[in-house]
């Protein structure tokens, strides 16, 4: 099984910048790709950002220009860099990964809230 480890979260005034992380353990291996989820209260989830190993990424559109997502060089850790940072960005920022063995986002880590306000 991938446990996943976020860090980074916090307040950040609008325009300014975050960079969130995520540290995969346990079955790293299987991992085919790894995303950046996000949920605002009354919302649903929605992807923000995913990353594959080949290095293939995708991005929502509300977002594109603004996050950048990266791995790490040990591969297992994968970076949300995020600027031009706006109120609506508010919300909790879930890591999440797809194994080669499920082929979905089955594994999430714990979240972490990210304030965009002044």
């Amino acid at each position: 099984q991938v446990q996943l480890v976020e860090s980074g979260g916090g307040l950040v005034q609008p325009g300014g910048s975050l960079r969130l992380s995520c540290a995969a353990s346990g079955s790293a291996f299987t991992i085919s790709a790894m995303g950046w989820y996000r949920q605002a209260p009354g919302k649903e989830r929605e992807l923000v950002a995913a990353i594959t190993s080949g290095g293939n990424t995708n991005y929502a559109d509300s977002v594109k220009g603004r996050f950048a997502i990266s791995r790490g060089n040990a591969k297992n850790t994968v970076y949300l860099q995020m600027n031009s940072l706006k109120p609506e960005d508010t919300a909790v920022y879930y890591c999440a990964a797809r194994t080669i063995i499920s082929g979905t986002y089955d594994t999430w880590g714990q979240g972490t809230q990210v304030t965009v306000s002044n």
